[in-house]
């Protein structure tokens, strides 16, 4: 079972598994969080352009990307004194995209 630290055993999660994926749901569960996720499937943004592409203060954004970058859910690089910001989860990327289509039919 994916997750099980311990082969023997197929009826529990192991804590560090549930504690990944309810702290994936729960970043999941802000809209804040959601569009910026959804802005980052185009590709790479800097923190003012997510702030200006989504109506939102910068550092609202700037919260929510550490939040997300702690959970390994973006990732980021620097070109000089920008910072770049892209998604770093093709399964959480995948989860959205499903519940936005869900949500869509």
């Amino acid at each position: 079972m994916v997750g099980n630290k311990n082969n023997n055993d197929h009826s529990e999660l192991d804590e560090e598994t549930l504690f990944i994926v309810s702290q994936t749901f729960k970043a999941l569960a802000d809209p804040t969080r959601i569009r910026i996720l959804y802005l980052l499937f185009e590709g790479e943004y800097a923190v003012n352009d997510i702030a200006e592409q989504l109506k939102l203060r910068q550092s609202n954004v700037s919260h929510q990307l550490r939040f997300l970058k702690n959970l390994r859910l973006v990732k980021y690089r620097r070109d000089g004194k920008t910072i770049y910001y892209s998604h770093d989860d093709v399964h959480v990327i995948n989860i959205l995209e499903q519940s936005i289509n869900h949500a869509l039919h």
